[in-house]
C-alpha cells in the first residue's frame, strides 16, 4: 500500500466511555515476546522512555503476547531484564493475553453496531476448516494523520477492503487488541518504527468504528546495517543479551542506541540518561536511517570502561582474566592479575576482548615462563656474546637493587636507564624484553618485570643468559 503527504484532517472526536481524556502524556513500550530483546526493541523503548520523562508523563508496558504460537514467557522475561539492564523503567504492566474478554466484548459491539461483521471462511493453514472471522466494515475515505517526524500523511483506505479484525469474536488480532488497549490505557503517544506506517490506517479505522480518540504518531527510520540494507544479526541486529554476554557495559549500549538516529542539540556524545531525558525532543529525530556502527558501539563502551572507578575496573579485569586464564591451563596468579589491570585497561574496549588477548597467547608469558629462541635474543646487529654482557649486566644491577623498584616501572628503568643510554637503548633493551616475554611484540620490559615480581624477572634474565 503507497502512502503519500497531504493537508491534515481532524481526528474523529470521542463518542464513548472508552476515552479517558489526553491531559497526561502517556506512551507504551509494546514488545511481542516471540524473541529475545533485539537491538531494535531496546531503541524503540528508549525513545519513547526519553519522550516521556522528558514530559514528566506516564510509561505502560504492555506485553502484546496475542500470538499464542510463538510467544513465550521465557522471551517476555527477557525483554523486561534487558530492558531493565540498560536503566530503562515503566510505571504500568499489562499482559494482553490476559484481557480477552474486553477485547471480546468490543468485538460483539462491534458486530451489533454493525461497523463490523461475521464472515464464514475456510482456513488458509488447515483446508476444509470452516472460520467465523471477524471483519471490519471499511468506509473506503482518505484518512490523514500528522506524524510528529514525517508530517502529514494520507492514505487511500479502499485498497484494504474490509479486513480482518479477529479469528473469531474470542481470539482478536494485533490491530484490534492494539487500538483497544492504547484507548483504555490512554496512550496519547504512539512512537515506533516506521515499518508500522503501513498498520497506522487500519488502526485509524479502528479507532473511529470504535468511537475513540485519535493518539498523535510518530514513526523513526530503523536503523540500518553498515552496508545500508536493513539491519541483520550480520550487521549488529543481535539480542541485547548477545551484547550483555559479550562484555559490553549498559549505559554505553543506552547511550549508541539513544543516539542512534538522534543528535542531541548540545552536540555532546556522551550522555547520563538524565542528561539524554532533559536534551531530548522528538522533532530532532532524524528523518533518514541511521547506520548501525558495531565500532562506534566499541567506541562508546571504552568511553565508559575509562570513566569507571579504578578499583571497580580491577575487579571486574581480575575476574575476566582468570576466566580466560583458567582456560588456557596456565596457573592463576590474582597479584599478577591485579597488576594487569593497567595494561588490560590500556587495550580494550570491551571486556570480550580480554579473551581475545588471552587466548591468542598474548599474556601467557605473564603467567608462566616463557620458551626462547636463542637466536632471537641479540638485537638486530648484536651478537649472542654482546647481548649476554648486557643481560648479565641487567641482572647484576637489578638484582643488588632494593626489591622495591620492581613496585613500579619508573624505578625499573631509572635503574637501568643510564646504561642502556650509554650502551644502546636498542641492544640493551631488546634482549631484556625478550628474556621476559619470549615475544618480539609485548610492553614495556619495565612494566613486563614490575607485574611478574623480581624473582620470575631475575629467573627469566638468567635463562636467557644460559641459551646464548
Amino acid at each position: 500500500m503507497t502512502w503519500h503527504k497531504k493537508s491534515s484532517t481532524r481526528p474523529r472526536p470521542a463518542s464513548n466511555g472508552m476515552n479517558l481524556g489526553m491531559n497526561e502524556v502517556r506512551v507504551r513500550f509494546p514488545p511481542s515476546p516471540t524473541g529475545y530483546c533485539h537491538v531494535g526493541t531496546a531503541r524503540m523503548a528508549i525513545l519513547n522512555y526519553l519522550f516521556a520523562r522528558k514530559h514528566k508523563g506516564t510509561i505502560v508496558f504492555r506485553s502484546e503476547d496475542t500470538d499464542r504460537e510463538r510467544s513465550k514467557g521465557e522471551y517476555e522475561a527477557d525483554i523486561i531484564d534487558s530492558l531493565h539492564w540498560i536503566g530503562l523503567d515503566w510505571d504500568e504492566f499489562y499482559r494482553q493475553s490476559e484481557r480477552t474478554e474486553i477485547y471480546s466484548h468490543e468485538l460483539d459491539r462491534l458486530v451489533s453496531e454493525k461497523s463490523a461483521y461475521i464472515s464464514e471462511e475456510e482456513s488458509k493453514k488447515e483446508p476444509g476448516k470452516m472460520l467465523h472471522v471477524v471483519r471490519l466494515k471499511n468506509p473506503g475515505t482518505l484518512i490523514t494523520f500528522t506524524d510528529l517526524i514525517r508530517g502529514d500523511i494520507t492514505f487511500d483506505t479502499r485498497e484494504l477492503g474490509d479486513f480482518v479484525i479477529a479469528r473469531s469474536l474470542s481470539e482478536a488480532l494485533y490491530h484490534f487488541a492494539v487500538v483497544v488497549d492504547d484507548a483504555l490505557m490512554r496512550i496519547t503517544h504512539v512512537i515506533r518504527g516506521d515499518d508500522h506506517i503501513s498498520n497506522t490506517p487500519r488502526q485509524i479505522l479502528i479507532q473511529e468504528a470504535l468511537g475513540v480518540e485519535r493518539p498523535l504518531y510518530a514513526h523513526y527510520p530503523l536503523h540500518l546495517g553498515s552496508d545500508r540494507a536493513k539491519l541483520s544479526k550480520r550487521t549488529g541486529d543481535v539480542s541485547v543479551r548477545s551484547y550483555r554476554e559479550a562484555g559490553f557495559l549498559p549505559q554505553a549500549l543506552l547511550n549508541y542506541v539513544a543516539t542512534l538516529g538522534w543528535t542531541p542539540p548540545s552536540g555532546k556524545e556522551i550522555l547520563s540518561l538524565g542528561e539524554m531525558v532533559q536534551e531530548f525532543d522528538i522533532s530532532d529525530v532524524h528523518k533518514s536511517g541511521a547506520v548501525f556502527d558495531i565500532e562506534k558501539l566499541r567506541w562508546f563502551n571504552r568511553q565508559y570502561l575509562l570513566q569507571m572507578p579504578r578499583e571497580e575496573f580491577e575487579a571486574t579485569a581480575q575476574v575476566e582474566l582468570e576466566k580466560y586464564v583458567a582456560a588456557r591451563k596456565l596457573l592463576w596468579d590474582p597479584e599478577i592479575g591485579r597488576k594487569l589491570a593497567p595494561i588490560v585497561h590500556e587495550r580494550i574496549s570491551v571486556w570480550s576482548d580480554v579473551g581475545s588477548l588471552v587466548t591468542n597467547g598474548e599474556f601467557d608469558y605473564f603467567f608462566s615462563d616463557p620458551t626462547l629462541v636463542s637466536a632471537k635474543i641479540p638485537e638486530k646487529g648484536s651478537g649472542a656474546g654482546e647481548a649476554r654482557r648486557h643481560l648479565t649486566t641487567l641482572h647484576d644491577k637489578l638484582s643488588a637493587a632494593e626489591p622495591e623498584i620492581f613496585s613500579l616501572p619508573e624505578r625499573l628503568k631509572d635503574a637501568v636507564w643510564e646504561y642502556a643510554t650509554h650502551e644502546g637503548r636498542g641492544k640493551v633493551l631488546w634482549p631484556l624484553r625478550y628474556a621476559l616475554s619470549g615475544k618480539e611484540r609485548s610492553p614495556d620490559p619495565f612494566v613486563i618485570a614490575s607485574v611478574i615480581g623480581r624473582d620470575a624477572a631475575l629467573r627469566r634474565i638468567d635463562a636467557a643468559i644460559a641459551a646464548l
